[in-house]
């Protein structure tokens, strides 16, 4: 299939923020893959230096992959010299510490938003700006919610909730997240209404991401639920036994679309695949692995029923990756077991 006609040409520069992290990686490979070239921020580079010496070494080797320290995502003019001479850029960095202080987190994630955007207004060749959101910008995926998402739907009870006057006991950090995400979205379309850019801007909302981890760096995190079960270590789980599955392929390939594609613009693409629980999880690793010991299932919980249109992602998928319909959680869960097993036998 000929690839489709893209807004930006093929050997151009791409921003991607936080690109040593899980969404960020696979965007950067998918990217090189199509033949553009890329400038990833990461906080610190020592610590970020396995990108470049090892699953990015042929790219970075020919010149095509370069690292930038950005120490502050919410420093005043943090990205000013990093979208310089860049064609595109996607803001996947986010601060994902689940500190319960609302004030430690929410102003310094939509200022992180804002300062790329105020720096990539300044870059005259830059044609399309991508945010990672996420689905609990727009709802909290819990049961006894029965929101239809629509275009317009915030979780306005995430901030709420996470401005709520102190003690910020550890439970609220979930939430101060999820305000986060909320916040730091709003201010991405406020910024498009506002300053009307001379480049595209939208967004994507994955739900719960599972997928091959490119290093172990990446399963190495509060997100990595795989490896929570694999390690038996069930809290968080259990406290959200019931998710919306996404492949971080299919999330990076949303990416791609959204930077790509001459006719998207003011798009906010839910990306939710399957609805299932970790029991079903579970279900499939023993399954792959018989010999192995796993958690016990967990007690039976409701299912989740918020509803969204995703017609148009999946039409990207199609468009873009010549795929129909969203990777399958089967297929997440192979992809993401295969190297945490590798890597702790």
């Amino acid at each position: 299939m000929a690839e489709p006609a893209a807004k930006i040409p093929k050997g151009s520069w791409i921003l991607i923020t936080g690109v040593n992290g899980f969404v960020a990686a696979h965007l950067a490979k998918q990217l090189l893959q199509r033949g553009y070239k890329i400038r990833g921020t990461v906080r610190d580079l020592e610590k970020s230096a396995w990108l470049v010496n090892d699953i990015f070494k042929s790219s970075a080797d020919d010149g095509n992959f370069e690292l930038v320290q950005v120490p502050e995502l919410s420093a005043e003019g943090a990205f000013d010299d990093a979208v310089k001479g860049m064609s595109a850029a996607a803001h996947v960095a986010s601060i994902g510490t689940f500190d319960a202080d609302p004030n430690k987190v929410i102003p310094q994630t939509v200022a992180g938003a804002t300062s790329i955007l105020e720096a990539a207004l300044k870059e005259p060749m830059m044609k399309a700006f991508v945010y990672t959101s996420s689905i609990i910008a727009t709802t909290f995926v819990i049961p006894d919610i029965h929101t239809r998402v629509e275009r317009d739907t915030w979780n306005e009870d995430a901030i709420t909730m996470a401005w709520a006057p102190p003690p910020y006991e550890p439970a609220r950090g979930p939430v101060v997240y999820a305000a986060s995400k909320t916040e730091a979205e709003k201010a991405v379309w406020k910024f498009a209404e506002e300053k009307k850019p001379h480049f595209s801007i939208n967004s994507i909302c994955p739900a719960a991401i599972i997928g091959e981890p490119l290093g172990r760096k990446h399963v190495e995190t509060p997100y990595a639920f795989l490896k929570l079960l694999y390690d038996g270590n069930m809290g968080f789980l259990a406290a959200n036994p019931e998710i919306i599955h996404i492949d971080v392929k299919d999330v990076a390939l949303l990416h791609v679309a959204a930077l790509l594609d001459p006719e998207l613009q003011d798009a906010r693409l839910p990306a939710w695949a399957e609805y299932c629980n970790w029991n079903d999880v579970l279900a499939i690793m023993r399954r792959l692995y018989p010999q192995r010991k796993f958690p016990d299932d967990l007690p039976p919980a409701t299912p989740i029923t918020i509803t969204t249109d995703c017609s148009q992602p999946l039409a990207l998928l199609k468009k873009w990756g010549n795929q129909d319909g969203w990777k399958t959680l089967e297929e997440s869960v192979v992809d993401n077991m295969r190297n945490i097993v590798a890597w702790y036998p």
